[in-house]
């Protein structure tokens, strides 16, 4: 009798321990949570992203689900994924919801544009995952290098323009990634006094009177080019125009708050800083 409960003690055991070691099929929604999951070695875990999620370059080999607000249920139930982690910025989202009704696990991740949101960011997904050990070198790296990030702020005027096919050029206001970053670079947007992205005016672009522009590379491609981003409205008369000074930013890395985001608003205040003194 003690055998056989020994024999039986032993195979839950085991079986427990095996469910627990089990991988998850898992689709991740959102570059900055895609990112993490790579960083903590878990990418062999990963079946499915959504089309923000192009770092590194090998999860281009993933299947891809879509736009993160422009989700498909029956897509995603077909890759049979044992869990979801995404970013809150797919939210809201009735696909989620009916993803969650057939008992399918959704871990949701923070999207606020925030320094000290990376490192818990890592830490809830994780957890998710088992990743616990993993995550300490992680977070150990993030937290030194936004330790490291100077805390004086320069006077000088920035303003990020978003260009992309189909739409109108945009620039940053208030409330979005590109004026957290400006701010957490110690810089000032020009267009702070506006609201979320605006489109871009002669008028307002002039009022703004930016020293530096930014903007990204596939904005630069969109416009034809850096020569012809000093004839679009207003900018030929600001200081920015005048010095040519422009900083072409990698978007994802720049404005996600994932991984690369505290290196990256490092990197934008050194080279705001070289323009300046240029």
């Amino acid at each position: 009798m003690r055998l056989s409960y020994l024999f039986y003690a032993t195979l839950s055991l085991v079986m427990t321990s095996f469910s627990i070691q089990a991988k998850e099929r898992v689709i991740s929604i959102g570059g900055d949570v895609t990112e993490i999951i790579y960083a903590l070695g878990a990418q062999d875990e990963l079946i499915g992203r959504d089309t923000t999620s192009n770092q590194p370059s090998a999860v281009k080999d993933i299947k891809d689900i879509g736009y993160m607000r422009q989700l498909n249920t029956e897509g995603i139930l077909s890759l049979k994924p044992t869990m979801i982690i995404t970013s809150d910025l797919a939210q809201p989202s009735a696909v989620l919801e009916q993803i969650k009704k057939v008992g399918i696990p959704v871990v949701y991740v923070s999207g606020k544009h925030s320094l000290e949101v990376i490192p818990k960011k890592i830490n809830v997904i994780s957890t998710a995952l088992h990743r616990e050990k993993e995550a300490k070198p992680l977070l150990a790296k993030v937290e030194k290098t936004i330790e490291s990030m100077p805390k004086k702020q320069l006077p000088l005027r920035v303003i990020y323009i978003m260009a992309h096919t189909g739409i109108n050029n945009l620039v940053a206001g208030r409330d979005t990634a590109a004026d957290a970053a400006i701010h957490d670079a110690g810089l000032q947007n020009g267009m702070g006094s506006s609201l979320h992205y605006q489109p871009m005016s002669q008028e307002g672009i002039i009022a703004a009177a930016p020293d530096i522009i930014i903007t990204d590379s596939d904005a630069i491609k969109t416009i034809g080019g850096a020569d012809n981003l000093w004839k679009l409205p207003g900018i030929a008369l600001t200081p920015a125009a005048k010095n040519r000074n422009l900083i072409i930013i990698d978007q994802m890395a720049l404005l996600g708050f994932g991984l690369r985001t505290p290196q990256a608003i490092k990197d934008l205040r050194m080279k705001a800083e070289a323009d300046a003194h240029g």
